[in-house]
């Protein structure tokens, strides 16, 4: 009885949950496999050499070697050959998980000590824990309020630095329904220990009765827009493009001009920048007079404001 409940509570892994997590897997048996072989040709050839090639006598002296060309091209051609389809492999494996589909449902992430916030886009809003559907991609955009911290989830293979003062972000898609560990992979301070959570992934009937059987709340634009209208950004960002700054109208996800004559693209970081520190990047065509929200606006109320310029589209434009 308890062997078999111990061989149960080891694992050489943890379990794959997700669409990568089996190619992660692969590409680290593969790693193990060559080390493990070279390590071990290693060994066997200095034993087999000390052996074979020991001083047997005082005045005993070895034959010269010459070398062959066949074997330096051999252990030169053998070992590049390995390195570069590690390198590949490992940078194709890099694009698929730094690169999440264009339908992938959004969910805001905020780091504080010692806890995980985390948002969807209808506005519901969990600590600890994050609710999504099976065999759908997640895209986890993600900042910290204090340190640095880091996003794991060893079930998905997906683990990323959430860094205060910036936007990164990651994306998994689960394919299988149950729950699995959240830890901060980072340490963050006296509590590090503790901060951790769940990700429960639903079936997607199930994931959308608990979207609607919670109180009803306002959906992250919406808030987005009340922050905007609040902190009175709607006076010079207006959409018909008179206003003393540039219509936000469609914007996301295309190119901006700025005065200096170079070019940056509209997302989550340059909008975060944007409003910060808006001296740093000027729109070409328009005057340095925006004054800075730092310390104004919390990291949720920055999120909320993001989801809300993402929101504004022009009629028949998709989706960024």
């Amino acid at each position: 009885m308890w062997p078999t409940a111990l061989s149960q509570g080891l694992r050489w892994f943890p379990e794959q949950a997700s669409t990568v997590a089996g190619q992660v897997d692969a590409l680290f048996l593969f790693l193990v496999a060559v080390s493990v072989f070279f390590a071990g040709l290693i060994f066997l050839l200095v034993f087999v050499f000390a052996l074979r090639y020991r001083r047997r006598a005082e005045d005993e002296r070895p034959k010269a070697i010459h070398g062959s060309l066949i074997l330096e091209g051999l252990w030169t051609v053998i070992p590049l050959g390995i390195a570069l389809a590690i390198f590949v492999w490992g940078a194709y494996l890099y694009f698929v998980i730094s690169r999440p589909p264009a339908a992938a449902m959004e969910v805001y992430v905020v780091g504080k000590q010692w806890m995980w916030k985390l948002q969807h886009p209808t506005g519901q809003r969990e600590i600890n824990e994050l609710h999504v559907p099976v065999n759908r991609p997640v895209k986890l955009t993600m900042t910290s309020e204090d340190v640095i911290h880091s996003f794991y989830v060893p079930a998905f293979r997906i683990k990323a630095d959430v860094v205060p003062g910036r936007y990164t972000s990651t994306w998994f898609e689960a394919t299988k329904t149950g729950e699995y560990h959240l830890f901060c992979a980072e340490y963050c301070g006296t509590s590090h220990a503790v901060m951790g959570g769940r990700i429960v992934v639903m079936e997607p009937a199930e994931y959308e009765r608990w979207l609607t059987g919670g109180v009803s709340v306002e959906s992250l634009p919406a808030a987005g827009e009340a922050v905007f209208a609040r902190l009175a950004c709607n006076t010079c960002h207006k959409t018909d493009g008179t206003g003393r700054g540039p219509s936000l109208v469609g914007q996301f996800g295309q190119t901006a001009k700025l005065a200096s004559g170079e070019t940056v693209a509209v997302d989550e970081s340059y909008v975060r920048e944007s409003i910060l520190t808006p001296q740093a990047k000027i729109v070409s065509g328009y005057p340095p007079i925006m004054p800075t929200f730092k310390g104004l606006v919390t990291e949720d109320q920055l999120l909320q404001l993001v989801a809300y310029i993402k929101s504004l589209k022009l009629d028949g434009q998709a989706k960024p």
